[in-house]
């Protein structure tokens, strides 16, 4: 049987995406409606020169610190900066040298229009969230590879930029955006790419990823394309794969908030369409017993999470403190009613919670076992009752 012969993948989307930056490539993008009163600020080069294939945008706040992996000219970010207002900020990553001087060259007219400047550009690869490419390409001016002892010491110098001036920080990120971008990364790089995701986002943070998936594993002989690859086709995760991707990064919540119906195209039989992906970072800490319990309201019998905890609805379900305040966010805060024990037990002082149990809580254990009280109904309860 013949060897499929190897592509340079990253080589193919640097030179592809070179091109792209010049002059536009209508095959890199799928058709996507953004708010216009947010394009008005943006350069038309900036638009013309825009690839993606979704708007992750919407789930931008106001305040936030947002990270735009694979930037490109600088679109999402400049709509970010707008929706985050002069108290946010907004990181644009990307490693292609003709994207980054498009986006740095139109960031003072953005920055003038909208009043405020709250938006830069890094050099560097998404996978590698801690080597800032600008610092490296400096240390390497001053001293070049050009031996064993000279790459030793390159060596060195990279992990010291990585410690000592990482390019994004650990926990310092609200909200990752991506754009059909993820796709492009080489498929041994994919863990670390969604560990460094992890890393960067502070507890409580969220992701919302664009990107192109296909409904079947892709061929080898579709990967080793470079045309279908630079152009976010072959190199598609798998649907089902790309949620535990994130699950097994230790992300929770994870939800598909919009899913193309039909497909953006079609290659062999295997389809490739646009979603986006919500997640979450903040499920990570110890359980403790509080005597806290959620009801589940429906609409399902029972659901469960992503640590296998079950719900069933209408339930009382004993919960971890950890849990119970987890379950009181985003995207869980409109299916349960919550619970707490009448005298509260101090964080300090509670014991271990078995959480995979999965037992019910009986009402008597957060209302007190001695618990003994009578009421009369409200005399005058306004519009309240019926």
């Amino acid at each position: 049987m013949a060897t499929i012969p190897k592509i340079d993948s990253d080589q193919a989307v640097a030179e592809r995406y070179a091109g792209a930056a010049q002059q536009r490539e209508a095959a890199l993008c799928c058709p996507v409606q953004y708010d216009r009163s947010l394009l008005e600020v943006i350069p038309d080069e900036v638009i013309e020169r825009d690839y993606g294939c979704g708007d992750p945008t919407s789930f931008v706040r106001p305040g936030d610190t947002v990270l735009d992996l694979g930037s490109g000219g600088g679109k999402l970010c400049f709509i970010s900066a707008q929706m985050v207002g002069p108290e946010g900020r907004v990181i644009g990553v990307d490693c292609n040298a003709e994207m980054l001087q498009l986006a740095r060259k139109h960031a003072p007219t953005v920055a003038e229009r909208i009043g405020y400047a709250n938006v830069e550009f890094r050099n560097g690869m998404i996978q590698d969230l801690q080597l800032d490419l600008d610092r490296l390409s400096a240390v390497l001016a001053d001293q070049p590879a050009s031996d064993l002892s000279s790459y030793h010491a390159l060596r060195h110098a990279t992990e010291r930029i990585r410690q000592e001036r990482p390019l994004i920080e650990s926990d310092s990120i609200d909200c990752i955006l991506s754009n059909c971008v993820l796709n492009l990364v080489k498929v041994t790089d994919r863990r670390q790419m969604f560990a460094e995701m992890f890393r960067v986002l502070r507890v409580g943070g969220r992701v919302a990823i664009s990107d192109i998936v296909s409904d079947e594993t892709v061929p080898e002989t579709l990967t080793n394309d470079p045309t279908l690859w630079s152009g976010c086709i072959s190199g598609a995760f798998r649907e089902d794969e790309f949620l535990q991707a994130f699950h097994d990064a230790g992300f929770h919540g994870m939800e598909i908030v919009k899913r193309q119906a039909e497909p953006w195209q079609t290659v062999e039989g295997i389809e490739f369409r646009s979603v986006t992906i919500m997640a979450y970072k903040g499920k990570q800490g110890p359980c403790r017993e509080r005597n806290q319990a959620v009801i589940y309201r429906g609409p399902f019998s029972v659901v469960k999470d992503d640590d296998g905890h079950l719900y069933y609805r209408g339930e009382r379900m004993a919960v971890c403190d950890k849990t119970f305040r987890l379950l009181q966010a985003e995207p869980y805060a409109q299916m349960f009613d919550f619970i707490e024990p009448r005298e509260p037990i101090p964080l300090d002082e509670a014991e271990p919670f078995a959480c995979k149990q999965n037992a019910r809580r009986h009402p008597r254990q957060s209302k007190g076992f001695d618990y003994n009280a009578t009421t009369s109904a409200p005399t005058d309860c306004g519009d309240e009752c019926c």
